[in-house]
C-alpha cells in the first residue's frame, strides 16, 4: 500500500506551509500529492506550483469539477501538467454537488452518471491525438451545421495513458468508476464497512468491463492526527466539525451523499440527527451529535502503533493508495503527522 497526501483547498492561509508539507511529502516517499477545488483555488493552478517544486511525488486533482470545464479543456489541462511535470500527473474527476453545480457554475445538475461517462469518453479520445469527434446526449463534436471541424490535440503528454480516477460515493457511481476509470477516490472511508460501502461496487463494474480490481488503484481519503492513545477522543472532537459539516450540510435534505453513506455504514439515526440540526443552524449541535465512532472510523487518531494498526486493516480491506490529510495547527505538528504516517506504514510492514 502507498500513501498519499491531499493539501485540500489552498488560500486558506497556509500557503507557505502547505508547499512545505508537500516538499516533505515527496522527501518521504509519498506516491501522490493532491489539491482539491471547490469555489475558491483552483487546483490545477496550485498542482503545477507543487509540481514545479517537487521531484519525484505524483501530483493529482481531487478533484477537477466536471461542472467547471469542458472535457477538451481538462483534456488540455490534463496533457499540460503530465508534460510540465515529467509523467507525474493524475486525473481526478468528479460531478461536485447540486449547489455547487447550479450555484457556482450554473450547470444543471442533472444525469450525473451519464454525464460523466460521456465527458471520460471524450476525455480519453483527446488524448489518443486522433481528430475529436464525438456524439452523445450531452456533448456533440463539433456542433453540427456550424464551422467547427475535427481537431487534434497539440500537445504532446508525456505518456500515453493518463491515471484517470473518478470521486464516487453511491453505489451506482462506484460501479460506473470501476468500470471506465483507473482509481476511485473515497471519502469517509471505514475500513470495516468498506466492503459494503464500496468495494463490491467497483468490483461490480471492474466484471462489467471484463476486469478485476487488479491494477485498479483505491484511493480513500482520511484525516491524521498524531497523539496518545488516552488522547483519542479529544483528538477526534477535532474534526466534528468536519464531519458535521459533510454528514449535515453539503448538499441538500434530498440530495447529501455523506449523509447517505453514513446511513450505509450504520448511523442511520445519527445521520438525520445532524442534518436536522445543521440545516436549523445549531452548527454546534450537529457537531455534538456526531458518534464518535463515526470520527474514530474515518479517521487515523493516536499513536504510531495504532495508527500502523488501523493502516493494516485498510490494507486487508482492500486500499492501494491511502491519502492522508496530515492535521495540526502549526507547520511543525503538520510535518510530525506526515512523518508519523510514513513511519505506521513501515511499522505495518506495508512500505
Amino acid at each position: 500500500m502507498q500513501l498519499g497526501i491531499n493539501l485540500g483547498y489552498w488560500g486558506a492561509g497556509m500557503d507557505a506551509d502547505n508547499l512545505a508539507v508537500a516538499q516533505e511529502a515527496d522527501r518521504l516517499g509519498y506516491a501522490v500529492c493532491w489539491a482539491a477545488e471547490a469555489y475558491g483555488s483552483d487546483a490545477a493552478t496550485v498542482l503545477t506550483w507543487v509540481a514545479a517544486q517537487t521531484e519525484r511525488i505524483d501530483v493529482g486533482s481531487a478533484i477537477f469539477q466536471i461542472p467547471a470545464r469542458q472535457p477538451a479543456m481538462t483534456a488540455m489541462t490534463a496533457a499540460t501538467l503530465d508534460s510540465l511535470s515529467g509523467g507525474r500527473f493524475r486525473l481526478g474527476l468528479g460531478v461536485s454537488g447540486p449547489q455547487v453545480s447550479e450555484g457556482w457554475y450554473g450547470v444543471k445538475f442533472d444525469k450525473p452518471l451519464a454525464r460523466t461517462r460521456e465527458y471520460v469518453d471524450i476525455i480519453r479520445k483527446a488524448m489518443t491525438r486522433e481528430r475529436l469527434s464525438y456524439e452523445g446526449q450531452h456533448w456533440t463534436l463539433p456542433l453540427p451545421g456550424g464551422p467547427g471541424k475535427p481537431l487534434k490535440l497539440t500537445v504532446h503528454p508525456q505518456r500515453e495513458h493518463i491515471p484517470l480516477y473518478i470521486a464516487a460515493i453511491g453505489p451506482k457511481n462506484l460501479e460506473q468508476t470501476g468500470e471506465i476509470a483507473d482509481g476511485a477516490l473515497l471519502i469517509f472511508p471505514s475500513a470495516d464497512h468498506l466492503e459494503d460501502t464500496a468495494i463490491q461496487y467497483l468490483r461490480a463494474g471492474r466484471e462489467k468491463a471484463g476486469k478485476t480490481l487488479d491494477g485498479f488503484d483505491i484511493c480513500p481519503t482520511l484525516p491524521l492526527a498524531l497523539g496518545e492513545d488516552k488522547d483519542v477522543a479529544v483528538l477526534a472532537d477535532t474534526f466534528r466539525p468536519y464531519t458535521a459539516l459533510y454528514v449535515g450540510g453539503m448538499g441538500s435534505r434530498k440530495q447529501n451523499f455523506y449523509n447517505q453513506l453514513a446511513q450505509r455504514m450504520g448511523y442511520e439515526k445519527e445521520a438525520a440527527e445532524i442534518q436536522d440540526k445543521y440545516l436549523s443552524g445549531d452548527k454546534q449541535g450537529a457537531a455534538a451529535a456526531v458518534p464518535h465512532d463515526l470520527i474514530d472510523k474515518t479517521t487515523l487518531l493516536g499513536s504510531v502503533e495504532r495508527i500502523a494498526d488501523r493502516m493494516k486493516a485498510y490494507a486487508e480491506a482492500g486500499v492501494t493508495t491511502l491519502t492522508l490529510a496530515p492535521a495540526g495547527f502549526t507547520l511543525d505538528e503538520r510535518i510530525a503527522s506526515l512523518r508519523a504516517g510514513s513511519e505506521a506504514l513501515e511499522r505495518a510492514g506495508l512500505a
